[in-house]
């Protein structure tokens, strides 16, 4: 055998070794999220980005409102909801085997959207507000920021609509309300059609916090999959700061809305710096959940209810001692690790 033919076998068998090696199998899992808003933006890019799979997961988005996260849970169909800190608290109450570990957000973009007649929240006083149900997150929001002017839940009549944002928008344009929170775009074309932005929650002092709710048993059966996500959350977290272009794209592919109002939801996201660098679960964010609610059944599951059985910070702790944020968004991230950690849930 010449020198040549050695070397082309040698070749050969190289190549072959090569092409013999299987690819990574990525883990099939799904996660659900319950509403087409920028507080799903995370996801939209983590999927649409390659990050879930840069993180070994192949993951299936799933929208359905809630309660049908919970019931996916625990059911197993899906192993984590992108929640809002509210419904995770609520429904830990009842099922302890959930695990609430990690943030994406502490503030929400809801406008309390009325009838063309008002001009101030405190008008709304015996007025009709509109609720996907009493009890939700969106209801507590509203009673909470109803709050900063003046009014309790009583002073208001409310309308359960039984569905999501849009469900809301359209009792107000159908006149079965006089006023309802909501998310953008849908206040966008409210505004345009004449209806009144009397306030945003943004603006004042109200905990809007979402969470990365789990499945105990997913995370047993898979002990890596909370630093998988969370990590894959991170990055799409710093590419949506990063790449306006790209965030928007990724909006767009599940929730087809024009080009333009994506944008601009965009620009509030971004100005109001609203994504989580650093996600641990805040103790004030729980204990304002705790103080706001005012349902008086919920209430009391709410504060006598050890939350530390569900509240799970490790996966997020151990991630900023291992330096991973820091490489992640640069050195300047460790002033916000250090005020986070302060506040976070213990």
């Amino acid at each position: 055998m010449t020198i040549v033919t050695r070397l082309l076998v040698s070749a050969s068998i190289l190549i072959a070794a090569f092409v013999s090696v299987p690819a990574q199998t990525l883990q099939k899992i799904t996660i659900n999220y319950p509403t087409r808003s920028g507080a799903s933006w995370p996801l939209y890019i983590a999927k649409e980005g390659g990050y879930y799979q840069k993180y070994g997961l192949d993951v299936d988005l799933q929208f359905g409102v809630h309660p049908t996260g919970v019931a996916m849970l625990t059911s197993g169909q899906a192993v984590m909801v992108n929640h809002s800190l509210e419904q995770g608290m609520v429904a830990s109450t009842r099922d302890a085997s959930f695990a609430l570990m990690g943030s994406t957000s502490n503030r929400g973009l809801f406008a309390l959207i009325a009838q063309k007649a008002f001009n101030n929240p405190k008008e709304l006083k015996g007025k009709r507000i509109a609720v996907g149900q009493i009890g939700d997150a969106p209801y507590n929001y509203t009673v909470a920021l109803l709050g900063t002017y003046g009014l309790g839940n009583r002073d208001v009549t409310w309308i359960p609509v039984g569905t999501d944002v849009s469900g809301r928008a359209s009792a107000l344009q159908s006149n079965r309300a006089d006023a309802t929170l909501l998310t953008a775009p849908n206040y966008f074309r409210l505004e345009e059609a004449g209806f009144k932005n009397l306030a945003n929650l943004a603006d004042h002092d109200v905990y809007a916090a979402t969470t990365y709710m789990f499945s105990k048993k997913a995370v047993a059966d898979s002990p890596r999959l909370p630093e998988q996500i969370i990590k894959a959350h991170a990055e799409a977290i710093k590419r949506f700061y990063d790449d306006k272009a790209f965030a928007v794209k990724s909006y767009i592919a599940y929730d087809r809305q024009p080009d333009a109002d994506v944008a601009r939801i965009y620009d509030l996201y971004a100005k109001g710096n609203i994504f989580e660098r650093v996600p641990y679960v805040l103790d004030p964010a729980v204990k304002a959940i705790v103080e706001q609610q005012v349902d008086p059944r919920l209430a009391k599951d709410l504060k006598s209810f050890d939350f530390k059985r569900v509240v799970d910070n490790s996966v997020v702790a151990r991630l900023v001692k291992e330096g991973f944020f820091q490489k992640l968004f640069g050195a300047g991230v460790k002033a916000e690790e250090d005020r986070k950690a302060k506040l976070a849930f213990r």
